[in-house]
């Protein structure tokens, strides 16, 4: 029979979603500021809701707000939101309140870079289906920035250790793309520049293979943290043929029979206000409509 599909151009390997970032902020009222009504994103209105955490919805992934010291991601989270001149308005009206921190924004050609209070870096991108698959609303990459040379052992260790897919670009410097989710990446770029002290930061995937990689990483005493039955973590990527320490970063890893696995979260829209409210379209769709992409 004739195959006219490239079917492994649908694996996804071992992890299923890239659901949240985590990094510590000082003031809820500054994140507030920054993450919901200057980017426009949802606190999610079930869980974390006091003033000592708080988690916002991007699509179907989240950012977890914990109080502490600042934590600063060491690269830039990617994220996709519609309608670029919404945003910049809304940035530009949280600007004054947000005097005296480290907020900043600039409009690029594909893309606008907002900084937080804090310097974590985020660049928003315009929905692209041929890029980041049909969302309209989420998170389709994080990106980190590491030591010049080892971007080809990281790319070894994804796959080995994790079960997840990865491949080595070589456009503006040398960058491992590991698959974490359906069309969400996490992305090691080599750089030459000093990097900051690890600070805690950290990601969180789902994975199908639970005990498999959790072997793997117990053999080399990788394993950082024993959670939960559903959750375990690691932290130090290593070259698995020398043992030389590479990067560090946590990744919480959880099991896809986690009972917050894939939970439904509310995005609002944030055109709506008190004056032009409509009634039906309360909710931000984070998935492209059957008009807005080619089904081929």
């Amino acid at each position: 029979m004739h195959q006219p599909f490239d079917r492994a151009a649908e694996d996804l390997g071992n992890a299923v979603h890239l659901e949240h970032v985590n990094v510590q902020v000082p003031d809820q009222r500054l994140a507030t500021l920054f993450y919901v009504a200057g980017l426009g994103l949802t606190r999610d209105p079930y869980l974390m809701v006091s003033d000592t955490n708080m988690w916002v919805n991007v699509g179907r992934s989240q950012f977890h707000l914990p109080s502490g010291n600042p934590q600063v991601l060491r690269g830039h989270t990617g994220l996709v939101i519609p309608g670029r001149a919404a945003l910049l308005d809304r940035l530009a009206t949280v600007a004054k309140k947000l005097e005296g921190t480290a907020f900043a924004f600039a409009e690029q050609n594909d893309y606008v870079e907002a900084t937080c209070p804090w310097g974590n870096r985020l660049r928003c991108h315009e929905p692209d289906a041929a890029r980041f698959g049909r969302i309209t609303l989420g998170i389709p990459y994080v990106e980190f920035e590491v030591p010049a040379g080892t971007a080809p052992a990281i790319c070894a260790f994804y796959p080995e250790i994790m079960g997840m897919p990865a491949a080595l670009e070589n456009g503006d410097g040398n960058v491992a793309i590991v698959t974490a989710g359906n069309n969400q990446h996490l992305r090691f770029r080599e750089t030459d520049r000093p990097l900051p002290e690890y600070d805690n930061h950290h990601v969180q995937i789902y994975i199908t293979n639970f005990s498999g990689p959790y072997r793997r990483l117990a053999e080399r005493n990788l394993v950082s943290r024993e959670d939960n039955q559903y959750q375990y973590r690691f932290r130090d990527l290593i070259d698995l043929t020398s043992g030389k320490h590479l990067f560090t970063v946590e990744h919480e890893v959880r099991s896809a029979t986690h009972p917050m696995y894939m939970r439904p979260m509310v995005n609002r829209n944030p055109a709506l206000n008190n004056r032009n409210y409509a009634s039906g379209h309360d909710q931000w769709l984070w998935a492209m409509g059957p008009d807005q992409y080619d089904r081929r």
